[in-house]
């Protein structure tokens, strides 16, 4: 006689776990913009019928993702790269002194080409998708020390040209909020060593053939959407790469 067969225990989400993802369908559609402030716990588990303390864990579960920001007496918002702490959250290339450095961008071209493989594949888009490609130095004290290659979809940055982006002040990622609506709340990086090429050598004054910390990093909005695709040659003379780990 054939054994029965099982059907699979469904796996049940926490409450909690629910409203986070409902909150975080509510930032995907729009309804709160980066530095919003978001309704009120009471409010949030009136519209959702569950108890206060199941919005609170799941505002907590957000805000441990910088998706939102808890402010002592305000209220929560939305997490913006606006803010200055935010603005630069990204940024792992540091001074081994510890001192707090703003970059400045120097954009060497900005061309329209399509997606090659590693770029769609990352992006998650077809490898003929027109997407933008971004080159730039990164300045610290007037000193070249990050040559990045950025790439984006096109379709989701219409009218981007180079003026533009030399216009604008801030980071790459203050630009993609306050033009383009399109927050980045984290990123994938792989490292390795490389050797500078010509190109690059130039840009950052140093001899073909030197040592460079790579940094490839996908960056993602709500939803876990990715938008962008980097690729960052670094010199770690007097800087090194930094991450907290917890």
């Amino acid at each position: 006689m054939p054994a029965a067969k099982h059907s699979a225990t469904p796996s049940y989400r926490p409450l909690y776990e629910q409203i986070r993802i409902l909150l975080t369908q509510s930032l995907v559609a729009g309804e709160w913009k980066p530095g919003e402030m978001i309704p009120s716990e009471l409010e949030l588990a009136a519209r959702y019928r569950v108890s206060q303390g199941t919005v609170r864990k799941a505002i907590d579960a957000l805000a441990s993702e910088h998706i939102l920001v808890r402010r002592q007496g305000k209220g929560t918002f939305v997490a913006s790269h606006t803010q200055p702490a935010y603005q630069y959250r990204f940024l792992r290339v540091m001074p081994d002194t510890g001192e707090k450095l703003h970059p400045q961008n120097l954009f060497l071209e900005l061309k329209k080409v399509k997606a090659g493989a590693e770029h769609a594949a990352s992006l998650k888009i077809k490898a003929t998708t027109p997407v933008h490609s971004i080159k730039r130095v990164l300045l610290f004290h007037d000193r070249p020390l990050i040559h990045d290659e950025i790439v984006l979809a096109a379709a989701q940055f219409p009218g981007l040209t180079l003026p533009k982006l030399e216009e604008f002040k801030g980071s790459m990622y203050m630009f993609y909020e306050t033009v383009y609506g399109l927050r980045m709340i984290r990123a994938e990086e792989r490292l390795r060593s490389v050797a500078a090429d010509a190109a690059t050598a130039a840009h950052l004054n140093v001899a073909p053939g030197a040592p460079l910390l790579c940094v490839d990093r996908i960056a993602f909005t709500y939803g876990d959407k990715p938008v962008e695709w980097r690729r960052g040659l670094c010199l770690t003379d007097g800087f090194s790469y930094y991450n907290e780990l917890s």
